[in-house]
């Protein structure tokens, strides 16, 4: 005869001794927990060895978290500290690049009158200038050429005791004598209302001029010392081009103050008359 599949714990006294067990322990827990609920809301005190003996277990457990949290919070600020300080020295290296840059042009037979920063500009303005932190007090003086690292600025024009006014290169008012790096070919740049650039030529008859020529100061007429980058050909016109500015006066953070250019045969004549010195004064 097969085995009944009525599984039931009817059929097993062992498993209903377990059962009984289980609503009896079950029970005596509901019990106790409900006296010891009782106890503690009619005195809160009874029960504090208790809680005292759990906060002497947790104890260690609960330094270690605050030992942790309190690494993670030096660690964090660290870090922020290492991404600020790598953001400054990224900033000095660049501003280091710019200053190299600006210093292998200088000429050792005629050196600058000052070395200055660039502080601000007009560049939304009819009238194109900018204010350099240099002046009367470092030897500035009006009329002096202003240049940066990638070439010509302006000309200052107003100066006061530590700043002075420059008169940048795409002013209208601002005509700078130029020549093509490549072939000396003669012309002169001026600013246009819109803050661009002109570059016109003295030679009248076919535009020889191609996108891409490079147009240096000339030196004729004096104040810009021959050789500075004035302009790059953006666009071949009828009568010249439309160019770029070969220093970017918004890009541009440090400058050069230079003396005011005068040929040779100027500075030779000019050299003469002052070694001579004033005239003799004719007698009555």
């Amino acid at each position: 005869m097969a085995r009944s599949r009525d599984l039931r714990p009817g059929y097993s006294r062992r498993a209903q001794y377990g059962i009984f067990t289980a609503y009896v322990i079950a029970i005596a827990g509901v019990i106790i927990g409900v006296i010891f609920l009782g106890v503690s809301l009619y005195n809160p005190g009874a029960f504090g060895f208790l809680r005292g003996a759990a906060s002497e277990i947790g104890a260690p457990a609960g330094e270690a978290s605050t030992a942790t949290g309190r690494q993670n919070l030096v660690l964090t600020r660290e870090i922020a500290a290492a991404r600020a300080t790598a953001i400054s020295a990224r900033a000095i290296a660049d501003e280091n690049r710019r200053l190299k840059a600006l210093l292998h042009i200088v000429d050792p037979t005629a050196p600058p009158v000052s070395a200055a920063r660039l502080i601000g500009s007009t560049a939304a303005s009819a009238r194109r200038y900018a204010v350099i932190d240099t002046g009367d007090a470092q030897g500035v003086r009006a009329g002096q050429p202003v240049r940066g690292a990638a070439g010509l600025i302006g000309r200052i024009v107003e100066t006061s005791r530590d700043t002075a006014r420059v008169l940048l290169i795409s002013d209208g008012n601002n005509v700078v004598p130029v020549r093509r790096a490549g072939d000396g070919l003669p012309g002169f740049v001026q600013g246009t209302a819109n803050g661009k650039i002109a570059i016109r030529l003295l030679s009248l008859g076919n535009n020889p001029l191609h996108t891409g020529d490079v147009f240096v100061t000339s030196g004729s007429g004096g104040i810009y010392p021959p050789g500075i980058p004035v302009a790059v050909v953006a666009e071949t016109r009828r009568d010249g081009a439309e160019g770029r500015l070969a220093a970017d006066p918004a890009a541009t953070d440090f400058v050069f103050v230079l003396p005011v250019y005068q040929a040779p045969a100027v500075a030779a004549i000019t050299d003469a008359v002052k070694a001579a010195g004033p005239p003799p004064k004719e007698d009555n």
